[in-house]
């Protein structure tokens, strides 16, 4: 067995970001949080179709995340399937049924108001 990689937030969010597009979430958002929350560094939101693709989009997600990192992440949701939190630490991660996602639209709570250095051509 080898030994776990270690768990960088930019690691994780492209290991997060690699599991997601795997198993074919749609409509992945990533947000980065630096400077904004203290809750982590980046958040992701995506979407799956059915209430049972989104418990095991998150649970493949946990899964590779113990695997790869040895990180445990607290999970919220998924024996309801609607909406479940990932809490891998330096990132959080919200997998909806699309139309709880639009009901909440919790990326529009965190999403710059002006425009982002990210998004400007340089």
């Amino acid at each position: 067995m080898t030994a776990p990689k270690t768990a960088t937030a930019d690691t994780l969010l492209a290991a997060i970001l690699k599991s997601l597009d795997d198993d074919k979430a749609e409509d992945v958002v990533q947000i980065n949080l630096r400077g904004k929350s203290e809750i982590g560094d980046y958040m992701v939101v995506a979407s799956g179709r059915s209430t049972r693709q989104v418990s095991a989009i998150a649970e493949k997600l946990t899964d590779r995340l113990k695997s790869e990192f040895g990180v445990i992440s607290k999970v919220e949701g998924k024996d309801v399937g609607d909406w479940v939190l990932v809490d891998a630490g330096d990132v959080i991660v919200h997998v909806f049924r699309p139309e709880v996602r639009e009901f909440y639209q919790l990326e529009k709570m965190w999403q710059p108001t002006s425009v982002d250095t990210a998004t400007t051509a340089h």
